[in-house]
């Protein structure tokens, strides 16, 4: 294929995305297909809207993630290397060093399933049939003692019986209309006379310890 033909290509393709209306009047493209918005249309809300019919135990869970979940977030969801950390963390969000996990901080169980089944395994996302989604999530709940039953089975009838520990903390925010920050006129020079540092990043061992040089900071 030519250069200018591919451009001619990728022009099609952007106009099809950016203005569907323009590109029905040119003739070009269709309607997707029920099965074809189907397809896209997988996200899970916490009202339990978009889950799918299946159901999965523990037991199965932890066999899943032993084959497809471990080589990354640990054999008990601790995290492997930098990978993320799934379990733990319980009662560390007031601390210096907040772990912030599936048990310890997310408010929605249909963020866990929704997130495995959309994105996991790393690589291979989507490969994951409902059943074996419903059990990860089981298991995942099992490693953080939100389940401590190995028998017990998830499935879409008991999603919504299971409340996570951190949900009550989550609040919406109450300020529908305030202007987004990129609304407003932008600060450009004379913004502020000095710069008063309130704290240090030392959790973040990004900043020098005492004793180390620290870089100086300064305000042009």
């Amino acid at each position: 294929m030519s250069k200018s033909l591919k451009a001619f290509a990728v022009a099609g393709v952007l106009l099809l995305s950016v203005s569907p209306v323009l590109a029905a009047k040119l003739g070009l493209g269709r309607e997707a297909l029920p099965e074809e918005v189907a397809a896209w249309d997988i996200d899970v809300r916490p009202d339990g809207v978009g889950l799918p019919a299946g159901r999965g135990t523990v037991a199965q869970g932890e066999e899943k993630f032993a084959e497809q979940c471990a080589m990354c977030h640990g054999v008990f969801g601790e995290g492997a290397g930098r990978w993320p950390v799934l379990s733990g963390g319980r009662d560390t969000l007031k601390s210096d060093n907040p772990v912030k996990t599936v048990g310890s901080y997310w408010p929605y169980l249909s963020t866990v399933f929704d997130y495995v089944h959309r994105a996991m395994p790393f690589g291979y996302a989507q490969s994951l049939s409902n059943n074996e989604v419903y059990a990860l999530t089981a298991y995942i709940l099992y490693l953080n003692d939100i389940v401590t039953d190995e028998d017990f089975e998830l499935s879409k009838e008991n999603f919504l019986s299971i409340q996570m520990p951190n949900a009550e903390h989550f609040t919406e925010d109450p300020r529908p209309d305030t202007p987004l920050v990129s609304a407003k006129e932008p600060c450009i020079t004379n913004c502020k006379s000095n710069v008063d540092i309130t704290g240090r990043a030392r959790i973040l061992d990004v900043t020098p310890k005492e004793g180390e040089d620290a870089p100086k900071l300064s305000v042009d």
